[in-house]
């Protein structure tokens, strides 16, 4: 669909029928872009895809007829997986060049689904208008995120659920602190052997956690994500973005945790999910279970510890 907009800019919606952290990967992934950008006919070689505030993408598309039509853009905005912001110029040999700021944002419909946003914002009313008659900049558009529709399917990126559900011999109080208190969650979460010399909770909605794991061989596994329901005591919702140890997600994950008094003890249970953004990631998901288990187990001796 395309939305009215201002008349020097270019607004155009679809929604996409996977998650938006696997429309992001596809956006920003080189291996994947070049699968579906630009409209039908086309092909793109990719010189550089610099993903970072300032950093640079440049890229070259191949029409259908030969043409080739060279591209520079800044990236402004990384926000993952939700915007990205970069300021964009190109053209085909003698043609007009075509700069603008383009934001694309990437908003969950559903947990399935996405709405991709593209937004091309345009120095003067003529520079769009030159565009869109020149290059076909609407349809082509339009083209684009049909591509990336079809490109989506054949990504494959492996996901796994997970539902663990235990018996906490503590009253939901004390079981929900040890969730949200940094000094008790730094002795317990992950898995054995493992220490969290990082710990850091932001408890409220929006707020922010961050993790950083160390495996017994001295390795570190960052992790982090955002709070989005707390009540006390009795339910806890937050996303779980694991990343490598430059900050790029490898698996994205939301987690409901729920407290229900039972006899002065808790029911516990959890409830989550992950996809791997990178596939070197699908791995880890084959030890989500074991690593949730001894995690909880630690969980146990913490609460132990702490009656």
């Amino acid at each position: 669909m395309t939305r009215p907009a201002t008349d020097r800019e270019i607004l155009i919606t679809r929604e996409l029928d996977a998650p938006r952290e696997l429309a992001w990967q596809a956006m920003t992934n080189p291996k994947h872009v070049v699968q579906w950008w630009g409209p039908r006919g086309f092909t793109t070689t990719i010189r550089a895809m610099d993903l970072r505030p300032g950093g640079v993408w440049t890229y070259v598309m191949h029409g259908p007829d030969g043409t080739d039509y060279k591209n520079r853009s800044v990236f402004h905005e990384v926000v993952y997986p939700e915007r990205l912001v970069f300021a964009h110029g190109g053209s085909r040999a003698g043609g007009p060049e075509a700069d603008f700021i383009a934001t694309w944002t990437f908003d969950a419909v559903e947990a399935s689904k996405t709405r991709v946003t593209i937004r091309m914002v345009f120095p003067t009313v003529a520079a769009r208008d030159t565009i869109v008659r020149e290059y076909g900049a609407i349809e082509g558009a339009h083209q684009t995120l049909e591509r990336l529709a079809e490109h989506l399917p054949t990504m494959g990126y492996a996901s796994r659920d997970l539902v663990i559900e235990r018996t906490v011999d503590a009253p939901p109080a004390l079981v929900f602190r040890c969730w949200t208190d940094p000094a008790h969650m730094a002795r317990w979460w992950a898995p054995h052997g493992f220490t969290n010399p990082v710990c850091e909770l932001d408890v409220r909605i929006g707020g922010t956690w961050r993790i950083v794991m160390r495996a017994p061989g001295g390795t570190d596994y960052p992790c982090h994500g955002i709070y989005h329901e707390i009540v006390p005591d009795r339910r806890l919702v937050f996303t779980n973005i694991a990343t490598d140890t430059a900050g790029n997600p490898v698996l994205d994950g939301r987690t409901t945790v729920t407290f229900g008094a039972a006899d002065g003890k808790t029911r516990m249970t959890v409830t989550t999910g992950a996809i791997a953004v990178v596939d070197y990631a699908a791995a880890y998901l084959e030890g989500m279970e074991i690593g949730w288990t001894q995690s909880l187990e630690r969980l146990d001796a913490e609460v132990a510890r702490s009656s």
